[in-house]
């Protein structure tokens, strides 16, 4: 009997702990180091910008923004003061989740004025507070305020001058501070422990590992709320939408640099005390699961390039700015030419704080670039601040919503959840959608596209003839990601260039043993010539995982560790992606033949999602996929611990949304009831349902079954 001969290639890795691997290093945290390089060319830097602000809108649960409801507003108990005036405003983000804060407008406002957002920090209920006495004047002494009455409140002062500058200007409470108390502070910044109760795969609450597999977290929730708060500013007539401005301190500093990041319409940003190669936020409310992988502070701040940008050093983590991050915005601004619009106020001398130095810095930089008209610099005055109580939105006519409610909790998270698999489901049932919505989230989502896959070298270590196929073991080395995957190649002596990446939880003991035996559904390919690769993908080898690392911070938050470092399942992803592009891009190889036609991926019982996901992220770089999915979801997955918990995957229409993008790709797909919808749409959708093939017959079989159409 002849046989069709294909290129074989038989790949069986064997990971051990390298040292050359950077994945086996400690896991990085917010007090690691975070530097910025610019890119060579401004068309490089526009591709690397879309992605680092893609990566924050999906971390953060904005991509897609939720659906943006009536606001709603109220205003109230407005206070006539000398030259402004104060209004008491709440308003809602979403269906009954309120924003509260104070709302300052010049009077006699003539023809169209800027907007100022004034975010702040974690001083507990800031926008009500008054400094003590004693507090005050410790700061007098320092230098660091000039009033012992304004001092009291520095919010009030800073609004009262932005107002007397002629700005209208709006002051919001973050979460669980002030007059917002439908979410506690406790829970909001100081979260710790992992509610038991809140882990449901329906109706979960915050923290828990189906929030974070949804992208939904405070800091999401918070930036939401400065979206929002754009919005309502936005729809006063009075304010000029070209001068739109955003400061804030520390946490609020945060916000800042978030908010002029994600959202144009933001035309000016001054964030202070947060700017920095070093620390980048210590709180719940700054941090979230995918959002600084691979990138920082620093570069966040840099998305607001060319926009006018200013701010300072303290004697804190920002110290070093002028020398490590300020250099490097300067000469990303020089690159379009607006070096003179990105702006240091040095002040190592002074703690942490948004002083009176900062704001007189802010002030004059505002009234530079939206042409206020007044002298430089500019300084405020001496007066009275109104008490908290002429300042709080809520009375018995403008009751409180219930405080720390964790029904309102769970709901609110169900709104989101279900307001985002509507536009989902929309998006995945169009080719343009997949490619347009769900492909670049899945690529956040995995922290790496096909494209920057890496330059993957092999390094030959043995060789030994079988008969029809010569055995090749060595290392695939990622040259680019400093990664390494460790393997052995089976190559036919006839090879015509089929190739397929056979990757299983049991490793290359899945495609051959110790003794060189090989199992029949692999033999099949071999005999036909077809190259099966089966790799031992990080950390696969010997003991399976149980629980994967996390940082050494006592506080059980996911998006301390996967903030800042891929998952598991992502790293392993990523080396299916590595197989891929070298079998793609490689000018040779172990085998003599580098023909190459076309790239398989077959991926079997818990790898099979891994195999998927690589699959769909390769795009055209992989013809076709096999795939045992045992019914798995992410949505399932209770412990952010499990090797198998991946943020942001269950968002996405879970597993089934990222293998809808392999349509119109042939797709063999097992271990599902029946297909489901979302996929079944896409290939509707690209006209290929001949393309997608679901088995059904015995688990025994699959394999087999797989092998025989892997042949066609």
């Amino acid at each position: 009997m002849k046989h069709f001969i294909a290129l074989v290639v038989l790949l069986c890795v064997t990971v051990t702990a390298s040292a050359e691997d950077v994945r086996h290093r400690p896991l990085k945290d917010l007090h690691g180091y975070f530097p910025f390089d610019p890119p060579a060319s401004l068309e490089q830097w526009e591709t690397r910008r879309e992605y680092v602000r893609r990566q924050i809108l999906v971390a953060t649960g904005l991509w897609p923004m939720p659906t943006k409801t009536p606001l709603n507003p109220v205003l109230h108990g407005k206070i006539q003061r000398d030259g402004y005036t104060v209004e008491k405003v709440y308003f809602e983000s979403a269906p009954g989740f309120y924003v509260t804060g104070n709302l300052y407008r010049p009077t006699n406002i003539q023809g169209k004025v800027p907007g100022v957002m004034l975010a702040h920090g974690h001083h507990k209920d800031a926008r009500l507070d008054i400094t003590s006495d004693s507090s005050l004047r410790s700061l007098i002494a320092d230098g660091a305020e000039r009033f012992e009455r304004a001092g009291r409140s520095t919010y009030q002062s800073q609004c009262r001058q932005l107002a007397l500058m002629g700005c209208v200007v709006w002051q919001w409470d973050m979460l669980g501070d002030s007059d917002s108390i439908q979410l506690s502070r406790e829970l909001v910044h100081g979260f710790a422990k992992q509610r038991p109760e809140m882990h449901k795969t329906k109706h979960w609450g915050l923290f828990s590992p189906q929030a974070e597999a949804h992208c939904q977290n405070v800091m999401g929730l918070q930036t939401l709320n400065a979206v929002r708060g754009l919005d309502f500013l936005l729809s006063l007539p009075e304010v000029d939408p070209q001068r739109v401005a955003v400061t804030g301190a520390s946490g609020g500093g945060t916000q800042t640099m978030i908010l002029a990041a994600i959202d144009d319409r933001i035309k000016l940003s001054f964030p202070v005390v947060m700017v920095s190669t070093a620390m980048q936020g210590g709180c719940t409310c700054e941090n979230a699961s995918l959002l600084r992988v691979n990138t920082g502070n620093i570069e966040f701040a840099a998305l607001a390039a060319p926009r006018p940008q200013g701010m300072n050093t303290a004697d804190d983590w920002t110290k070093e700015l002028a020398t490590k991050g300020f250099p490097e915005l300067q000469q990303l601004y020089a690159a379009y030419g607006k070096q003179g619009d990105v702006f240091l106020k040095r002040g190592e001398h002074f703690p942490h704080n948004y002083n009176a130095v900062t704001r007189s810095a802010f002030y004059t930089f505002l009234n530079k670039h939206f042409k206020l008209g007044f002298q430089a610099p500019v300084i405020e005055h001496d007066f009275e601040p109104l008490p908290p109580e002429q300042l709080t939105v809520w009375n018995d006519q403008h009751p409180a919503p219930k405080a720390a409610d964790p029904d309102f909790e769970r709901d609110l998270l169900a709104w989101f959840n279900e307001d985002a698999e509507q536009q989902l489901s929309a998006a995945a049932s169009t080719p343009e959608g997949l490619k347009n919505v769900i492909r670049p989230a899945a690529e956040v989502v995995i922290g790496r596209t096909y494209a920057n896959a890496g330059d993957v070298q092999w390094a030959p270590q043995h060789e030994q003839d079988r008969g029809d196929y010569v055995q090749h073991t060595g290392t695939l080395l990622n040259k680019t990601h400093g990664e390494e995957v460790n393997g052995v190649w089976l190559c036919p002596k006839q090879p015509s260039g089929r190739v397929v990446i056979w990757i299983d939880d049991a490793g290359k003991t899945a495609v051959c043993g110790d003794d060189g035996s090989v199992p029949p559904a692999v033999q099949k390919l071999v005999q036909a010539g077809v190259t099966v690769l089966g790799a031992d993908l990080f950390l696969q080898n010997g003991e399976a995982v149980k629980q994967s690392r996390v940082v050494e911070n006592p506080r059980e938050f996911a998006g301390y560790t996967f903030g800042y470092n891929h998952a598991l399942f992502a790293q392993r992803t990523h080396d299916v992606l590595s197989i891929v592009r070298f079998l793609r891009h490689a000018n040779s190889g172990p085998c003599p033949s580098r023909d190459l036609k076309s790239v398989a991926i077959a991926g079997w019982h818990g790898s099979g999602p891994i195999a998927a996901v690589a699959g769909g992220i390769a795009g055209d770089a992989v013809d076709r996929i096999a795939i045992d999915t045992r019914g798995f979801r992410f949505g399932q997955v209770l412990d952010y611990r499990d090797p198998m918990f991946l943020p942001g995957a269950a968002k996405y229409l879970d597993l089934p949304g990222l293998i809808a993008l392999h349509a119109p790709r042939p797709l063999w797909l097992a271990g599902e009831s029946q297909t489901p919808a979302t996929i079944t749409t896409a290939y509707r959708a690209a006209s290929e349902t001949n393309a997608l093939v679901t088995f059904t017959g015995e688990a025994a079989q699959q394999q087999a079954a797989a092998s025989e159409w892997l042949l066609k």
